[in-house]
C-alpha cells in the first residue's frame, strides 16, 4: 500500500511502498477514507528526537473493514464503517475494561511507532477500540471524534460548572473543540485567543461568544472588558515553549489552568506566582472510550457539528506539501487526508 512515511526531523514525509497491514486475532484492518492531521503530529516532526524512521503517523481517522481476525468474525463483518480509538490494548485489564485503555501496560499507540498510522490506505485496528460508525456521519465526520473526544475529556476534567467564564487559548482543532464543549455544559463565556482571522472566525460557529486578536490586544484585558471580570478556568490548547507561564500571569487566585496542548519541547514556569494564587495546574491527555462514544451519539443527534473543522482536503500525492504547509497556518483548520 501507499503511506506518508517519516524518515527524519525537520523533513517533509515520503509518499512510499509499505506492506499492507495484517488482523492478528481481535483486530480489523480499515481501508482509510478520512484522516485529519493533528498538531502533535506536526510537532513531533519537527522535534528531536523525533519518531522511529519509517514511521507512519495519522491517528484522526475513519474507515471501512476489508478484514477481520479470526477471534472477531461473529461480532464484526466486512464492510462495517468504523472510527477507532487510536491504540491497540490488552482488552481485558482493569483500565481497559473501565474504558480507560490509555492506562493499559500494554498500549500499542497508532501512528507513534507502536502500530503504524491511517497516513496510509490501510490502518490496523483493535476491536475492542472500535466504534461503528453511524449511517447518517460522514467519514469526515467520523475522523473528527478524535479531536472532539480530546475536548471533551478536557472539559470533564476541568469540573467545569454551568455559569463559568472560561478562556481557549489556541483556535486550531483542539482549541475549537474545547470550546464547543465547553458552551454545552454550560458556560456562560466562552473567550477564544488566536492570532490567526481565519480561525478567530471559525471559533462563533463551535461555541465562542468572543474571540481576541492575541497578537492586538492583551489577552487578560479584553478577556476583563468583554465578560465582565477574570476566567475561572483558562484552556492552553496551542502547545508551545512560555504559554503555560503566560496562563500563570493571566489566571486570577484560586482559578484553573487546564493544559490540553502538547508541549513537546522543555518548558520553564515560575511556581512562586501559581503558589501566591492558589491556582489549580491540570494536565490532560487524550480520552476515554465513553469520550468518543458520546461524541459519536452528539454528532449523530445533531446536538454537535464537525463539518465547519474541515477547511481542506487532500490525496497522498499532495499529503506532504499540505503536512508542511499546516506548520504555519493561515486560513487551515482541519486537513484531511483522503488517501482514495
Amino acid at each position: 500500500m501507499r503511506a506518508a512515511v517519516f524518515r527524519a526531523v525537520g523533513q517533509p514525509l515520503a509518499i512510499e511502498e509499505v506492506a499492507d497491514p495484517e488482523p492478528l486475532a481481535n483486530e480489523l484492518v480499515l481501508r482509510v477514507k478520512s484522516c485529519g492531521i493533528c498538531g502533535s503530529d506536526l510537532h513531533v516532526s519537527d522535534s528531536p528526537p523525533g519518531l522511529p524512521a519509517g514511521t507512519v503517523m495519522g491517528h484522526e481517522f475513519a474507515g471501512e473493514v476489508v478484514a477481520v481476525g479470526s477471534d472477531a468474525r461473529e461480532s464484526w463483518k466486512e464492510g462495517e464503517r468504523v472510527c477507532a480509538l487510536p491504540y491497540i490494548a490488552c482488552g481485558r485489564c482493569a483500565a481497559c475494561l473501565a474504558g480507560d485503555g490509555t492506562l493499559c501496560s500494554k498500549l500499542l499507540a497508532t501512528g507513534l511507532g507502536g502500530v503504524p498510522g491511517a497516513y496510509a490506505e490501510y490502518v490496523r485496528v483493535g476491536t475492542h477500540e472500535s466504534l461503528r460508525l453511524p449511517e447518517a456521519l460522514s467519514w469526515e465526520d467520523g475522523a473528527t471524534v478524535e479531536p472532539l473526544a480530546v475536548g471533551l475529556h478536557a472539559v470533564r476534567q476541568s469540573a467545569l460548572e454551568p455559569g463559568d467564564d472560561v478562556l481557549v487559548i489556541g483556535a486550531g482543532p483542539i482549541g475549537l473543540a474545547t470550546a464547543l464543549w465547553a458552551r454545552f455544559f454550560g458556560a456562560r463565556s466562552v473567550v477564544v485567543s488566536e492570532t490567526a482571522p481565519g480561525r478567530l472566525e471559525l471559533a462563533q460557529r463551535f461555541g465562542a461568544t468572543h474571540g481576541i486578536d492575541a497578537s492586538k490586544e492583551n489577552v487578560a484585558a479584553a478577556f476583563t472588558r468583554l465578560t465582565g471580570g477574570p476566567p475561572r478556568i483558562l484552556f492552553e490548547c496551542v502547545g508551545v515553549p512560555g504559554l503555560l507561564q503566560q496562563c500563570i500571569m493571566m489566571a486570577p487566585a484560586r482559578a484553573k489552568v487546564v493544559v490540553v496542548g502538547v508541549c513537546m519541547q522543555p518548558d520553564t514556569i515560575f511556581p512562586g506566582m501559581a503558589i501566591v494564587k492558589e491556582l489549580s495546574l491540570q494536565f490532560v491527555v487524550a480520552y476515554r472510550r465513553p469520550d468518543f462514544q458520546l461524541t459519536l451519539d452528539m454528532l449523530e443527534a445533531g446536538r454537535i457539528e464537525s463539518a465547519p473543522m474541515v477547511t481542506d482536503r487532500v490525496d497522498l500525492d499532495g499529503f506532504p506539501a499540505a503536512f508542511e504547509a499546516l506548520k504555519k497556518p493561515t486560513h487551515q483548520c482541519k486537513v484531511m487526508l483522503e488517501p482514495a
